[in-house]
């Protein structure tokens, strides 16, 4: 068990967010606001390195996610190659395979982040004028769910969302654990 039964009851609890998204993006769910449990989850699984927390990620968001929104590829938003290679894994990867694994929904790396300011701890005003350089590196599918861990201002979700509608992508779907308030 990886996590006590409380922490599951609480996470499965946890109201979730559905909205119109940001710019680029049709739809954004988050399975639970970012706090309590689902907080303690994404610092486990990005600062901790407790890979296991990225199963429980996307038990939580599966159960957020309308149905009818499966039917698309699941796409995780590329973390910083410097990042990567400090923490050894991509937080939003692990948990884009862990949804495609328990769905059987196919699973495509397409994007990558071609530099760009780290965007935690920036300001919403910096987020939302400098986000990330996103671009596709594959095809990208017809329709994306687009998995990451946190939907903070949207910067990085619309970023992504923008390098998969040049591709011909022609829906965007978001799919966090945790929207901040």
């Amino acid at each position: 068990m990886v996590l006590c039964g409380r922490c599951e009851a609480d996470l499965a609890a946890a109201p979730r967010v559905i909205e119109p998204g940001p710019p680029g993006v049709d739809l954004a769910v988050a399975a639970s606001p970012f706090d309590g449990v689902a907080r303690s989850v994404v610092h486990g699984l990005k600062y901790a390195r407790r890979l296991a927390l990225a199963d429980v990620a996307a038990d939580a968001m599966l159960r957020a996610l309308p149905d009818h929104e499966r039917a698309a590829v699941v796409v995780p938003v590329p973390a910083g190659s410097w990042r990567w290679r400090w923490r050894g894994f991509d937080p939003a990867e692990e948990i884009a395979i862990a949804i495609a694994v328990a769905t059987g929904m196919p699973m495509s790396s397409c994007l990558r982040r071609a530099g760009g300011r780290r965007q935690v701890g920036r300001p919403r005003s910096e987020r939302l004028s400098g986000p990330p350089a996103v671009r596709a590196t594959a095809k990208t599918p017809r329709e994306a769910l687009l998995v990451d861990d946190v939907w903070t201002t949207g910067a990085t979700l619309s970023a992504c969302a923008r390098a998969l509608r040049k591709g011909g992508c022609r829906r965007v779907v978001a799919l966090t654990l945790a929207r901040t308030v």
